[in-house]
This record gives structure tokens, sequence and C-alpha cells, in this order.
């Protein structure tokens, strides 16, 4: 088997491990309390998509003829609101409890990235790396859950990240006709 169907295979693969685990897992009577925070991630990766349209820093790769686009739009609305219901519904209290709970998420979501560049599932461009994308679950994790708690708030610093990470990695803001 080539590096590039073990890509593929790992795009399907953590796919399917999310929504059997989220199946199982996940406490579906809370799926209108999530709803929004799962709306938030889905938009915010639907912004990284249209700021970076023709300036991508990462772009998944399935190497056996799926779209890149396609695959975007299976992490987009499958995986991403099945790690949200996950996410939330084992969000536990206590303050030593969450951080081992977020630095569980983002040490998972790591490993998987990290795992998919080793495929060459993912590419990176323009200054974008592994430990950008490291340091960008370092603050997606608590997003989520300030998102869920305070979601103005949440929007209010997300437009501020946004806003240092096109400036950061020099996104052109010009639009072709």
């Amino acid at each position: 088997m080539t590096y590039r169907n073990r890509g593929m295979k790992m795009h399907l693969i953590v796919i399917l491990i999310a929504i059997i685990a989220a199946w199982y897992r996940a406490d579906w009577s809370r799926f209108r309390e999530f709803h929004a925070t799962i709306l938030y991630l889905i938009s915010m990766n639907l912004l990284y998509y249209f700021f970076t349209v023709d300036y991508r820093l990462w772009v998944l790769y399935s190497h056996v003829g799926l779209p890149v686009e396609m695959l975007d739009l299976f992490y987009t609305f499958l995986l991403f609101p099945c790690t949200v219901m996950l996410y939330l519904t084992g969000f536990p209290h206590g303050w030593g409890r969450q951080v081992l709970h977020i630095g569980k998420w983002v040490l998972l979501y790591f490993g998987f990235e990290a795992v998919g560049y080793w495929l060459n599932a993912i590419h990176y461009f323009h200054g974008w790396s592994l430990i950008w994308s490291f340091l960008l679950l370092m603050v997606m994790f608590p997003m989520l859950r300030l998102h869920y708690k305070r979601p103005f708030l949440a929007y209010g610093l997300s437009v501020i990240i946004i806003i240092f990470l096109l400036y950061w990695f020099d996104v052109p803001w010009t639009m072709k006709a």
C-alpha cells in the first residue's frame, strides 16, 4: 500500500472513528445545547476557506480522486460536529480536570494531524507548519468551550485571532473578479 492510499484511508478512518465515537459516547439529548457551538466551529472553518481561497495554508489530500473540496466538506460537516458533541459532552468540572480535558483533545487532534502529515495526507504552505497547527489547536479547544459559555466573547476574540493570522501569514486581501 502506498503512502497516498494510506493518506486517504487515514482521512476516512478518522471521520469514521469520530462518527462512531459520537454515536456511542456523545450526549445527543444535549444537541440543541451544543448546536450553536457546532455552527461556530463550522463557520470558523468555512471562514478559513473563504479568506484563503487562493492562498491555502494547509490542504488535505485524498490521493484517490476525491476532490480536495469534498474532503474539506466531510471534515467540516461530519468530523467537526462529532468533535464538538464529544468534547462538550465530556467537559469536566474543576479547573485542573478542564486543563487535562483540553490537553487530551489537543493531543488527539495533533496526533492525527502528525500522522496525516507523515502520510502526505496534509500539506502546509506559506509558512504554516505542524507547530502552527499545534498552536491553533491550543487556541481552538478553549475557544469551543468559551463559545459554549460566552458566545459573544468567543466571536470577538475570534475576529482578533483571524486578523492576527491573516496578517502573520500575509494572506492577500485582493479578490479576483
